[in-house]
């Protein structure tokens, strides 16, 4: 059986080689960076309240492919796009081997700290986040270095937590889940699934009033299970599975139908097709992004 691991391994093998040019990994990563746009009106957004939101995921900090300069020149162009909101999704430390330095978390999070907005920076944790704090993984319960390094830095990290916002007058709540993939089983029980952190019930229960809810989670997955109350759900993760090819992803970790970009479900999901790499540093077809969310009733939904 083919699994994403050795099909991206085997892709980036060929990657190595020099043997496309649309290929990114095994040079600059920010050579083809991309801002995505998409304008989207949810049926229960209300008249008024137009918000921008800029939407950062799976940096996997590492030298040479995701430095602190490169960290920083995407800083640079998320400010540059003049959000009202900027979101991270996770997976901030390094996804797989192939590097030089393993950036230490206060360092990446030092240069996401110049990220601004005037409704704020706000995070949720990625299964890397946790799956690299050995400590964590063995007592079975804290906050990852990663979480704790944002913190740090006046960045707030949403473990099933809801919080209000308002813009011009008008209110919409943030809510942010907690990690679906969390916790690795010891290698004894290695047949067992991988162990969530998150609570999507309890998470939405801290909402207290109608006004519109934009959900960000890491894995896109819970999208299954996300209802019509959520206006829209951010997520990351799939990285647009890495290799992409005539709008069609081979390997996604959430299957095909969450692979990237607009989703209509319950709620309107737009997957980020990332900035980083896991596995191997090496992508094709999908280049890394920035995403910019128009929200405003009445809008056609473009991307």
């Amino acid at each position: 059986m083919l699994t994403r691991r050795h099909f991206l391994k085997s892709m980036g093998g060929l990657g190595a080689l020099g043997a496309s040019t649309t290929a990114y990994g095994f040079s600059a990563p920010l050579v083809r960076l991309r801002v995505e746009r998409y304008n989207i009106s949810p049926p229960q957004w209300p008249a008024g309240l137009n918000l921008r939101i800029a939407a950062i995921a799976d940096l996997h900090a590492c030298d040479p492919w995701m430095s602190l300069d490169h960290i920083g020149e995407i800083v640079e162009r998320t400010n540059a796009l003049k959000p009202d909101i900027v979101v991270m999704l996770g997976d901030y430390v390094a996804g797989h081997r192939k590097v030089t330095r393993f950036i230490p978390d206060a360092e990446w999070a030092g240069a996401l700290a110049g990220l601004k907005a005037p409704l704020g920076v706000h995070a949720v944790l990625g299964n890397h986040d946790w799956w690299e704090d050995k400590e964590v993984q063995r007592n079975g319960q804290g906050l990852p270095s990663a979480g704790r390094a944002l913190e740090a830095v006046g960045i707030p990290v949403y473990e099933n937590d809801a919080r209000k916002l308002s813009k011009n007058g008008h209110s919409f709540w943030l809510a942010g889940l907690g990690d679906q993939l969390a916790y690795v089983p010891a290698r004894r029980f290695r047949l067992l699934k991988r162990i969530g952190v998150d609570d999507l019930g309890a998470t939405l229960a801290k909402i207290t009033d109608d006004a519109p809810v934009v959900l960000i989670a890491h894995e896109p997955d819970i999208a299954r299970r996300v209802p019509s109350r959520v206006a829209l759900q951010l997520s990351g993760h799939t990285h647009g599975g890495q290799v992409r090819m005539l709008g069609w992803s081979p390997i996604s970790p959430s299957g095909q139908q969450l692979a990237y970009g607009h989703i209509k479900m319950n709620c309107d999901v737009v997957v980020s097709g990332g900035l980083g790499c896991s596995i191997m540093p090496f992508r094709l077809g999908v280049p890394p992004e920035i995403v910019l969310v128009t929200l405003a009733a009445g809008q056609p939904a473009v991307a």
